[in-house]
């Protein structure tokens, strides 16, 4: 009897084991594999590499120095201007991060409630502004300097301004307009994942929640809706996350690199001051490092959020 349940446990162990799993489904490891070696070769070995350079001094002509912690200590202790950019980047992350993910949600679950040809019109209206290549231009000509700028124009003739602001010159108005743009083009990706999730809900769910007590709309959303869809959540979380952290191009297209006093300056633009123009790689990875741990960090904080989704 001790035999046989010793050898049922090994055969347990056996076709539990990682060599049986992976000789079991090498399908699909045969399928995933050049992804695999994509990602792995343009994704994850540039991070583990961007992670060693930081504790070197790296100016790319010569072979990378070691030296320790000396960037970190640099960059928290002497460079006042990564502690602003990382002071603005974190104001940029905690408003448009969470406003973004929530008009997210909120524009496609009232777009998911009308019918075909219209849905998909106005899920395009919305997304457009994300995926436009003129939209610096436009917001440009509106935040213009002199009266011929539209903002300044509009205020003018109402009477609200005496004299044309120079919106992105003015250090009190800079990171607000950059907000303000930022949001007006955060409907992209994680907006479509939304909209795709809602779509896939089993409407017999709501049947169900129905006779479990569920009245109204809200309680819909929240204990049936966003727990069927916690996968596109996630995603457009990441995604949100990510906008939020990287912001670097709206800055630079609007308020310039440098900005006025560094008042739009983000830890991106720190990083490619430092890496494109400077050639300080090992520098400029220490701030990618930081830039990393954040996004992880928040990833983790948001993941825990997101799980209580529907309790």
């Amino acid at each position: 009897m001790a035999e046989q349940i010793t050898a049922s446990k090994k055969s347990k162990d056996k076709t539990h084991s990682l060599a049986y799993r992976i000789k079991r489904n090498r399908v699909c490891y045969y399928m995933l594999a050049p992804y695999f070696i994509l990602f792995f070769f343009f994704t994850v070995l540039p991070v583990i590499i961007s992670i060693a350079l930081s504790f070197t001094y790296f100016n790319m002509l010569e072979f990378p120095t070691f030296i320790g912690w000396q960037n970190y200590i640099k960059l928290f202790l002497e460079d006042d201007i990564f502690l602003i950019s990382l002071k603005n980047t974190l104001i940029f992350a905690v408003v448009t991060g969470p406003i973004s993910y929530i008009l997210c949600l909120l524009f496609a679950w009232i777009i998911n409630e009308f019918s075909g040809k219209l849905r998909a019109f106005l899920t395009l209206i919305f997304y457009a502004p994300s995926i436009c290549g003129n939209a610096y231009l436009v917001w440009n000509l509106i935040l213009t300097g002199d009266r011929y700028g539209y903002l300044n124009g509009i205020l003018l003739k109402l009477g609200i301004l005496d004299e044309a602001i120079l919106w992105m010159k003015t250090e009190k108005y800079v990171l607000p307009v950059l907000i303000v743009v930022q949001l007006w083009l955060s409907l992209g990706t994680g907006f479509l994942s939304f909209i795709a999730g809602l779509q896939t809900v089993d409407k017999s769910l709501f049947e169900a929640a129905a006779l479990d007590g569920v009245k109204n709309r809200w309680q819909e959303l929240w204990y049936v809706t966003l727990p069927a869809m916690k996968p596109q959540l996630m995603f457009g979380a990441v995604m949100q996350i990510t906008q939020s952290f990287a912001v670097a191009d709206i800055s630079i297209q609007l308020a310039g690199n440098p900005s006025v006093n560094y008042a739009g300056a983000t830890v991106v633009t720190h990083l490619l001051d430092y890496g494109s123009t400077r050639f300080d790689m090992g520098y400029a990875s220490a701030i990618a490092t930081v830039l990393f741990l954040l996004m992880v960090g928040t990833n983790k904080l948001v993941q825990r959020i997101l799980r209580r989704v529907g309790e």
